[in-house]
């Protein structure tokens, strides 16, 4: 497949790499047929963020159709599924108080040890955001693997609705959702982004 990889500061290219495959029962492959470039992946193509690989594939928004599904994954094969750019298993205490960008089960312990060293803290795992996050391969490329399928992935049932209408749900709107919920700003309220 094609996808977005990362060779150092400055060298983004499109390579030839292998399908992602199914690793846990949870897992669901989806083929993208929507991407988009965060603000934030300038940290990454600046060289800002440590622990990049050369060849790590790029990308923390997309959609796409479900292709392939573990054992355990409740999506269908051809169901249509935003995916988040948080990686959270649903389950651990975290999950469970909402908290899904502190998960405790999307990061090996490698990779928290990268993030303590790094940020001083564990950071939560995300989908082609550095090894510090996890070493996810991102949706900058055909199909992406993605764990905990059971949990993350926003079904869209409506076949209607075009990707550009919802792709904005995977990190986009919910930040600056959370930004307008932590400025408090109220009906009447001026502010400027």
């Amino acid at each position: 497949m094609k996808a977005l990889a990362w060779h150092g500061k400055h060298d983004v290219r499109c390579d030839t790499v292998d399908d992602p495959e199914i690793l846990n029962p949870r897992d669901a492959i989806i083929r993208v047929t929507s991407t988009a470039i965060c603000g934030s992946d300038l940290h990454l193509y600046d060289g800002f963020v440590r622990s990049m690989e050369k060849g790590d594939i790029l990308g923390h928004e997309l959609m796409g159709e479900v292709v392939e599904t573990g054992a355990q994954s409740t999506l269908r094969k051809g169901q249509r599924v935003v995916v988040p750019f948080t990686i959270s298993c649903g389950r651990c205490y975290h999950c469970r108080k909402h908290q899904y960008s502190a998960c405790e089960n999307g990061n090996t312990a490698h990779t928290q040890d990268i993030g303590r060293e790094g940020m001083g803290q564990p950071m939560g795992a995300a989908f082609g955001y550095s090894h510090m996050t996890g070493g996810y391969s991102g949706g900058q490329a055909d199909y992406v693997r993605v764990p905990f399928s059971d949990f993350g992935p926003l079904v869209i049932p409506d076949a209607s609705i075009e990707d550009e209408k919802v792709l904005f749900l995977t990190d986009i709107l919910p930040t600056g959702w959370m930004a307008a919920e932590n400025c408090a700003i109220e009906p009447g309220d001026t502010v400027a982004v």
